[in-house]
């Protein structure tokens, strides 16, 4: 399936939260959804506040459409909760690689 809608975000966890910010992604209803192929969740190795998320999904129109949902919108005031100050996105498009977890 090809990726032609990506980002990379950067999100800073309250203090202490992040742990809980990084199983609150893993579990994000987004894993599931068909049109979302790539969903990575990472944490800094040199900030323990920092977690990074890489998202592909198959359109733009697919993640608006996901996101326009009233689940989605509960899950992102959810997450809101949890972070503190803004998120950073970049533009990216995933296009291949591994991974095991």
């Amino acid at each position: 399936m090809s990726v032609e809608h990506g980002f990379h975000a950067t999100l800073t966890a309250r203090p202490g939260k992040r742990d809980e910010v990084v199983e609150f992604l893993l579990n994000a209803p987004s894993l599931t959804n068909d049109d979302c192929v790539v969903f990575l969740v990472s944490r800094s190795a040199g900030n323990p506040d920092v977690v990074h998320v890489t998202e592909g999904w198959t359109t733009a129109e697919a993640h608006s459409a996901f996101f326009a949902t009233e689940e989605a919108q509960a899950l992102v005031a959810n997450l809101q909760t949890l972070l503190d100050g803004e998120s950073t996105y970049s533009d990216e498009l995933p296009v291949g690689g591994k991974a095991a977890f």
